[in-house]
């Protein structure tokens, strides 16, 4: 089991990019989500998998469990899912000795681009890029799992207005 520090941010641009020091192309879905934890299955560049149990956050911290399986495995998982198959690219972007996880999400939460920073404490002092945006920590409906029941595609114009302010 690991504890699970990071806060999440919307990105204002894509000056990013020439940061970024690699990708992987990530197909998750969601078998079992509740009020206590979220049960997924992540496939990454169609060569390995796991399954991860996440506690709900409680302020930044979450209790997590990943373990290995194997990639036809993860594929049958897939298939008992709830909700869509969330689709994104993820690019790893270095600053100071942390790396922000910029998620770039296609599909039916296409237009969306999400930030991640893990710490290795709460307090723990982040560096922000000029491209980082509204924090978004929190805040449910852009949690993967929450994405994978109502896709970005379907939020309504007001609820994408709030996403901008």
């Amino acid at each position: 089991m690991s504890l699970e520090i990071e806060r999440k941010f919307l990105i204002s641009n894509d000056n990013w990019r020439p940061s970024s020091v690699g990708s992987s192309t990530i197909r998750q879905a969601y078998v079992g989500v509740d009020a206590k934890a979220s049960v997924r299955v992540r496939i990454r560049d169609n060569e390995s998998a796991t399954l991860t149990i996440k506690s709900r956050p409680s302020a930044l911290r979450r209790q997590e469990f990943e373990y290995p399986i194997p990639v036809l495995e993860a594929e049958a998982l897939i298939s008992l899912r709830e909700g869509i198959v969330v689709e994104k690219v993820r690019h790893i972007v270095p600053c100071d000795e942390l790396a922000w996880e910029i998620d770039v999400f296609s599909g039916e939460n296409d237009g969306l681009v999400i930030a991640e920073i893990e710490l290795p404490a709460e307090g723990h002092p982040i560096n922000f890029p000029a491209w980082i945006g509204a924090e978004i920590t929190g805040r449910a409906q852009y949690y993967n799992s929450s994405l994978a029941r109502r896709p970005y595609a379907s939020w309504t114009p007001s609820e994408l207005i709030e996403r901008l302010g």
